[in-house]
C-alpha cells in the first residue's frame, strides 16, 4: 500500500503535525518503508508459532508480601481540612 501525497497531508493534519511542501515527499517515503516493513511481517508464515512475553525465559524475581511502612493514616488526616469516618471530604467540583 503506497501512500499518495495526499493521504500524507491528511495524516499530517490529523496527527496535528505541521509538514511542508520540502519535508512532504521525505516524509511520504518514510511512511511508505513503514508500511512495507509491515506488509512483509504480514506475509511471514506464524502458524504454529506460540506467543510468547519475552524473547527470553527469564523469570521475574519476586519480593515478599510485607508491609515495609508504617500506619500513618491518623497523621495525614490530623493537618487535612475536613475528614470523615476515615475519608477525606473535598469541595462539589462539577455541578
Amino acid at each position: 500500500m503506497a501512500l499518495s501525497s495526499d493521504d500524507v497531508v491528511k495524516i499530517a493534519r490529523l496527527a496535528r503535525l505541521r509538514v511542508s511542501e520540502a519535508e512532504r515527499g521525505a516524509v511520504q517515503g518514510q511512511l511508505n518503508g513503514i508500511f512495507d516493513l509491515i506488509e512483509a511481517m504480514r506475509a511471514v508464515d506464524t502458524a504454529g508459532v506460540e506467543p510468547m512475553a519475552h524473547p527470553q525465559d527469564a523469570a521475574l524475581r519476586l519480593r515478599a508480601d510485607a508491609v515495609t511502612e508504617t500506619d500513618r493514616r491518623s497523621a495525614y488526616q490530623a493537618v487535612a481540612p475536613q475528614v470523615e469516618n476515615g475519608l477525606y471530604l473535598v469541595p462539589k467540583v462539577i455541578e
